[in-house]
């Protein structure tokens, strides 16, 4: 009995004695309720690891009840969890906007006019207007990632520009 009171969960070959005698028992119990979609394999190590955060706070004689307890809350929790997005995925989802289809065929033929037209500059030119366009790069930060000058960067995205708003008025 005064053994009892000495020993502590927190002792690392205690800990891994619990962890070799419970962990297989606590995954088959967890798989024969639940089933293996909710991967009880996962639950069994949070449910250790939450008596390891507690270890001193549990006796021993204790371990086992709190480790099928926390795992089986863990499980539910999961549960719940997924009956919430099912639930979610079952409602309607709303696609209709305020545009008409007139608009929504316009800005897809506009959209690619615009690709076409990226395709048709030149590498140089492509690569300067998509740094500074799509990835938000300012003019120097460009010049240094292609070992060019500032105004050979600046020349590239106005004669980009310049090509791009012929291509696509002239479409």
């Amino acid at each position: 009995m005064s053994k009892n009171l000495q020993e502590n969960i927190c002792e690392s070959k205690l800990f891994e004695r619990l962890y070799k005698k419970h962990a297989k028992n606590l995954h088959d119990f967890l798989y024969y309720k639940f089933g293996e979609h909710l991967n009880p394999q996962d639950k069994v190590q949070e449910a250790f690891i939450k008596l390891w955060q507690n270890c001193g706070k549990i006796a021993p004689s204790k371990a086992k009840s709190y480790l099928f307890t926390t795992a089986n809350n863990l499980m539910l929790n999961a549960v719940a969890h997924q009956k919430v997005v099912l639930k979610y995925h079952k409602q309607p989802q709303k696609h209709a906007t305020n545009e008409s289809p007139e608009f929504v065929l316009q800005e897809k033929e506009y959209y690619e006019k615009l690709q076409n037209a990226i395709a048709n500059l030149t590498e140089a030119q492509r690569v300067a207007f998509l740094l500074n366009r799509v990835e938000g790069k300012r003019f120097k930060e460009i010049a240094e990632l292609l070992n060019i000058s500032t105004k050979a960067v600046e020349k590239r995205i106005y004669g980009a520009l310049k090509k791009l708003r012929q291509e696509i008025n002239e479409l």
